[in-house]
């Protein structure tokens, strides 16, 4: 039997001092962060893998305020994949594959396919891959004639406007404004559709300009995969649909399923970063980067709707893991994810400040409007339900993505080491990172950084008393 010597500490055990600070404004303070060598976030922020966290629209909305959404494994193959595409065709410079339909499809068709994709328009080509007219929403809104061809709706080829494939995005502002339209196709010498300029992505571009992309203009987006034998099925998958990276998802990512599983894929997409985890110990992050990951998860039992540390005994004290496995990392080269326990803005600063690159929150994100999770009323008041994704009710759906039915008499074998709950519903996610992010400047300009680094080499930690903490909240007042 062995014991350590040291106190486990976690963010409420911890106050940082504040130090000698030149900075005037919180608006000095830089936030942005490098998740992978390649990958850089203007907020150091991620939505979680968690099936009542993220999916696409949450994805999306994390992406455009300058962090990133991991989206979660607990689906079919075939619908991540397109949970991928949906977040990489959400905003672009150009779009580099619109969707296109024949001109002897029918209005109906045009309207299902518009549905179904969230476009408000669809380019015409015809055999020869030659743009020859263009269909929008307000085409086929109000035609009487559901059966009736394309043709007799859409914009003609004459009367279209298009640009060249070389268009730059204020030539094609331009060309916008000039001609009143939202579309502009993209075309070669001889006729045929290369790409799709919109109106939206131009304003989006301007409304986010912040916002996390590739070297395309697309938002980045990570996909979740776990160790099984069709994981490097599902990951082929969200490659070709376009994510920017692959999450191993494990509990116990210190084992040597996981470290096999990020050595395979590495071996099968070299060009796609690798997120692996969670781990709670330096030899973790070591033997994890060792196989090929340019991140690794740290947390063990941390998170709000975990019970992992109960059921089994196994996990260590956020904090202390943190700044553990942190400093394995920063010898590496590489950067940390510090994933559950996270309640607040200042629990984010104290994350940072021990060492991580970045924070994933699931908590925090449940609630909002853009999260998968079920709405439900209480007592007249919106909440949102959240799991843990080793809970009960996430074991019985995993058995049926599996296609193997877990009969309910079954269910007392599983031995689950999460809850489900529910949370307060919160709005926007825009609303929420907009206070989260502010808190972390202001701490960020108590220390005196202006960017992550300095916080880093600044940062001093002092442990606290129950009492002390307490002081550090409201008191002595009743609050209205």
């Amino acid at each position: 039997m062995k014991i350590r010597p040291d106190v486990g500490l976690t963010f409420d055990d911890v106050l940082l001092a504040p130090q000698p600070s030149s900075v005037r404004s919180r608006k000095d303070v830089s936030p942005h962060t490098w998740l992978t060598p390649d990958i850089r976030l203007s907020v150091p922020i991620i939505s979680s893998n968690m099936d009542t966290v993220t999916e696409e629209r949450m994805a999306i909305a994390m992406a455009q305020l300058g962090g990133i959404g991991f989206l979660h494994r607990f689906m079919s193959i075939a619908d991540q994949a397109d949970c991928v595409q949906k977040v990489k065709r959400a905003e672009s410079i150009v779009v580099e594959n619109p969707l296109t339909i024949s001109a002897d499809a029918s209005v109906d068709q045009a309207r299902g396919l518009m549905a179904e994709a969230d476009v408000g328009g669809l380019v015409v080509l015809d055999a020869h891959n030659q743009v020859i007219g263009m269909v929008t929403n307000r085409d086929v809104l109000f035609a009487p004639d559901g059966g009736a061809p394309l043709s007799q709706v859409m914009t003609p080829r004459n009367r279209l406007v298009v640009a060249s494939q070389d268009e730059t995005i204020e030539q094609a502002r331009a060309k916008l404004f000039a001609n009143r339209i939202e579309k502009l196709p993209l075309v070669d010498g001889e006729g045929r559709l290369t790409g799709l300029i919109t109106a939206q992505d131009i304003i989006k571009i301007q409304q986010h300009p912040d916002a996390t992309k590739d070297s395309r203009g697309r938002l980045r987006v990570g996909a979740a995969v776990g160790v099984r034998a069709d994981d490097l099925e599902r990951a082929a998958a969200c490659v070709n649909a376009g994510a920017d990276l692959l999450v191993v998802d494990i509990a116990h990512g210190h084992s040597e399923h996981t470290i096999a599983m990020v050595r395979q894929l590495k071996q099968r997409f070299p060009g796609v970063p690798v997120v692996a985890g969670n781990v709670a110990v330096p030899q973790g992050v070591i033997d994890l980067a060792q196989a090929g990951a340019e991140a690794i998860k740290v947390g063990v039992g941390a998170g709000s709707t975990c019970t992992t540390r109960i059921v089994t005994g196994f996990g260590v004290p956020q904090l202390t893991a943190i700044a553990e496995c942190a400093q394995a990392a920063q010898a590496l080269g590489l950067r940390i994810i510090a994933d559950g326990g996270i309640r607040n803005s200042g629990d984010i600063t104290k994350a940072l400040a021990a060492g991580a690159g970045s924070v994933m929150l699931g908590n925090i994100l449940a609630g909002m409007d853009e999260s998968p999770g079920a709405p439900v009323i209480r007592n007249g008041r919106r909440y949102k339900i959240v799991r843990g994704m080793a809970s009960l009710t996430a074991n019985v759906d995993r058995k049926k993505l599996e296609h193997s039915e877990m009969p309910i008499e079954d269910w007392g074998d599983v031995v689950p080491e999460g809850v489900e709950a529910i949370v307060s519903y919160r709005g926007a996610a825009a609303d929420t990172l907009h206070q989260l992010v502010g808190g972390l400047r202001s701490g960020m300009s108590y220390a005196g950084a202006r960017t992550l680094e300095e916080l880093w080499e600044k940062a001093e930690f002092i442990r606290v008393t129950p009492s002390g903490m307490r002081e550090s909240h409201p008191h002595d007042v009743e609050l209205i």
